[in-house]
């Protein structure tokens, strides 16, 4: 049911996917919630490879993360639909995994699931976040990115386990 891979090897296919958008996917008190993000990254910090998503402070995935750890879904074929409806709903509204008719997976290493449809699946233990300082943000993108000054939260996942859903 999981092909473990080296994330490493995958790193095309997690920008790729994260340039057109992935899903983050959470739960907590026994509700799953996934959401689209396209602003995140990859890399090693502290000698762990680490994902970093970034989340507005208003979302609902946001408060979800507070149970400390999340799933990276990233489609392998084109899932804009799964996207772009993931982005356009709040969790708070809907259930988006059952309007969607998405498959969840349990999670090897976090209790957080996997969704079948987006198989490239990077499990992640949040290790360390920080909000952004809008004082340091250049001014031109605070005005275009955050008329509203809703900032982001930078989740700094620390990926645990890396596979494919078969």
């Amino acid at each position: 049911m999981y092909k473990e891979i080296d994330a490493y090897e995958y790193m095309n296919e997690i920008m790729k996917g994260l340039k057109t958008g992935v899903l983050l996917t959470t739960q907590k008190d026994g509700k799953v919630n996934t959401m689209s993000i396209a602003w995140g990254a990859i890399g090693i910090e502290w000698n762990k490879l680490i994902f970093t998503a970034l989340v507005r402070q208003s979302r609902y995935t946001h408060d979800m993360l507070e149970s400390g750890e999340f799933t990276i879904n990233i489609p392998m074929d084109k899932r804009n639909k799964v996207i772009a409806y993931c982005g356009k709903k709040s969790g708070r509204d809907t259930d988006k995994i059952a309007d969607m008719k998405l498959t969840t997976v349990d999670g090897r290493v976090v209790d957080v699931p996997a969704i079948k449809e987006l198989p490239l699946t990077l499990e992640c233990k949040v290790i360390y976040k920080q909000m952004q300082d809008e004082n340091a943000i250049p001014a031109a993108i605070l005005n275009k990115m955050y008329p509203e000054r809703d900032m982001h939260t930078m989740f700094y996942g620390e990926v645990v386990s890396a596979y494919i859903v078969e």
